[in-house]
Parts: structure tokens; sequence; C-alpha cells
């Protein structure tokens, strides 16, 4: 009975949500790119409620006031800040790699801030949507140290030139169910980075929505959104077997998430 119960009311919130609640911006972006997106994400990043009359940014607004699209905006705030820190410690220009950017929009507001000369950021991703939309944000801003490029997170090339002071993975590693790929990926990124190079990664600890999200949202692919949760230290662990030095972990002010810096 339990079962028929949850299965009634799922099938009724995502017959809200593809209905009247279409209405807002964010939910509308949600199906059409996927509630886990980078376009989805900047519509979070940007924070501004939009939507079809008053109803639809009504509608927005509380979207965009669920407590994880709240936890991502602080994990944005933090992972800036760490960056910031990370490139203040460095002397001469630092290239930044973001291997599942999106647009992009807190890495544009860094080099937005940062003096001329001393941050190039390249950023990759595979959906070509977000990409179109950084280069297009970034071309309205007139920001000249930030380019994009298709890229898989998960098979990463080196980039032409030289390789990268610092590597960034945000928001990627809860989408992944198997630890196996989580600690493949770690290992794989170390190999890429500059010889005293720097990854920073975010990590999903904990989310008192997950069973609603992976009953009435869709991820990119249009399958149910399911995520995964992981302790920070087993993050931590990861890192320290694929050979990173110094591992240190914070967590944003929410408290769903951590950013872990790894020096080699």
């Amino acid at each position: 009975m339990k079962r028929v119960w949850t299965t009634l009311k799922w099938t009724a919130a995502r017959t809200v949500l593809r209905t009247v609640g279409r209405a807002s911006r964010g939910i509308r972006i949600g199906y059409r790119f996927g509630f886990d997106s980078g376009v989805m994400l900047d519509h979070v990043y940007e924070n501004r409620a939009r939507g079809v009359l008053g109803v639809g940014r009504l509608i927005d607004r509380v979207f965009l006031d669920a407590v994880g699209w709240r936890a991502i905006r602080a994990r944005r705030e933090l992972l800036s800040r760490v960056l910031r820190e990370e490139i203040g410690r460095r002397e001469g220009e630092v290239f930044v790699l973001d291997v599942a950017a999106g647009p992009g929009r807190y890495l544009q507001d860094l080099v937005e801030q940062t003096p001329p000369g001393r941050l190039r950021v390249l950023c990759r991703d595979l959906a070509p949507a977000g990409l179109r939309k950084g280069e297009a944000m970034a071309a309205e801003r007139g920001l000249t140290g930030i380019t994009y490029e298709a890229g898989d997170a998960l098979a990463p090339v080196a980039p032409e030139g030289r390789a990268p002071d610092v590597i960034v993975v945000s928001g990627l590693y809860e989408l992944l169910l198997d630890d196996a790929e989580v600690r493949e990926s770690i290992e794989r990124l170390r190999g890429l980075l500059a010889e005293d190079g720097g990854l920073v990664f975010t990590t999903q600890t904990r989310h008192p929505q997950l069973e609603l999200i992976a009953g009435v949202l869709t991820n990119r692919d249009g399958e149910p959104w399911v995520m995964k949760c992981r302790d920070m230290g087993q993050a931590e662990d990861w890192a320290a077997l694929a050979g990173f030095k110094e591992v240190s972990s914070r967590r944003e002010r929410v408290g769903l998430f951590t950013v872990t810096l790894c020096r080699a």
C-alpha cells in the first residue's frame, strides 16, 4: 500500500510541475535541458525569479528557494573563495581548467575580479547549450581570459600549451553512482596537473530531498535525477590515494556540500 501511495504522490507532483509548473522559467529549463544541467545551474546561480506573469515568477521563486539550490549557491561562494585563495598564493598567470563547467558564470565573475594577466580559465563540458551560453555571456561582458570547448570530464585530455595549475570539478561527483568512477576521475585529473598543481572538487554529503528529486525531476538524459551522497572523509581518502600530499575540506554554510582542495 505504501508503495502505491508513493507512486501516486510522485505522479501527481510530476503532473503539477509539467503543467502549472511550466509557468516558471526554472522548471521549463529543467525539463528542456535537465535539472542537473549547466544551463539549470546558471539559472540557480543568477537567482532571479522569472516566469509567465506573476504566478510564474512566484513559482520560480519557490523553486529557487529550495534547500538544494540554496546549498548550491552557498557552494559556489565557498568554491570561489577557495579558488581566489589558491590564485593568490601562486605567482604569474594561473591556468584553471574546469572539466564540467557549463556556462561557468562564477568563473567569469572570478576572471572579472582578477587583475589582467593573472588568470586564464578553460571551461569544458559535454553539453553544447551550456558552452554556447557561456561564450555569449563572456562576449557580452567583454571577457578575454576565459574560453570554452567540448570535453568529457570522465575522459579528460591534456590542454594544449601547458598543464593546468588548478583543476575544478564542481557538481559532478554526486551524479556518479559508482564510487570507482569518482576514484578514477581523481586519479586521472592528478595526472593532468602541473607539478605543483591543485585539484578542487565538491562532494554532496547529504540532501534531505533525494527521494523527491528522484521521484519528480529528470536529468539531462530525461531519466529520473538520482544522486549519491558520500562522506567527506571518503573523498579525502581517495585524493590521498591518488597521490595528493595536502588534502583539506570545508563545508558550505547550508551544510549539504563540501569543497575539497588537494595539492600535489
